[in-house]
């Protein structure tokens, strides 16, 4: 009897381990360098039309986060266009956008800004270039490798990503959605991460015109 509690107590805790992906700005921020969007016009949307372009872009904050599977994630997440959260999971969809008159190469880089409690350890984010996946988490805490539901592993411990293009021109946009969840199915979905918090920014730049 006392075996059978401890297991009941342990899926209990597992299935409540909630963490707070919460900060005043928002739980994830995308920029354009100003310079870049002044001088090379370089510069974000949340629709393709581009009426209204940006150099900053925050999606809709999640409160709490209880965590779940990725496998829960719809399959067509990357189909709606700005912030579209689900109840545990972060998903915003924007546009990058070449409004200006030369051709361009550029990269984007996404860092975690603050995180507390150990909460990167089961955070996973996906990021859909003009629909191709990849899904992102740290390294295994034995540091064996990427996990099993992973494509790649975390660039450095604040460093989640890197893109880059070539031949980027005027009038061309290039579509991303990012999504961010608590991954239940890792080791490290524990109860030491309840009330963790974690800010993520991605930020592209010019690295070349022509």
């Amino acid at each position: 009897m006392a075996l059978l509690v401890g297991i009941l107590v342990a899926i209990v805790a597992v299935a409540y381990a909630i963490a707070y992906f919460y900060d005043k700005f928002g739980s994830f921020t995308v920029k354009v360098n100003k310079y870049d969007m002044a001088k090379q016009g370089l510069c974000l949307s949340e629709t393709p039309e581009y009426d209204h372009t940006v150099s900053e872009l925050n999606a809709n904050i999640v409160y709490d986060m209880t965590n779940i599977s990725g496998l829960d994630i719809p399959a067509n997440v990357d189909m709606v266009n700005g912030s579209h959260n689900g109840e545990n999971y972060i998903a915003y969809t924007f546009y990058l956008i070449n409004s200006g008159d030369d051709t361009l190469s550029y990269e984007g880089e996404m860092v975690i800004d603050n995180v507390t409690k150990g909460v990167d350890e089961a955070v996973r984010v996906a990021i859909y270039k003009n629909g191709e996946k990849m899904v992102y988490g740290k390294t295994k805490s034995s540091g064996q490798g990427k996990e099993s539901d992973c494509d790649s592993e975390f660039l450095s411990s604040n460093i989640v990503m890197r893109t880059r293009a070539e031949g980027f021109k005027p009038k061309d946009r290039d579509k991303y959605t990012v999504v961010i969840w608590l991954e239940g199915n890792d080791p490290d979905c524990v109860d030491a991460i309840v009330g963790g918090t974690i800010k993520f920014t991605l930020i592209f730049k010019i690295i070349e015109s022509t």
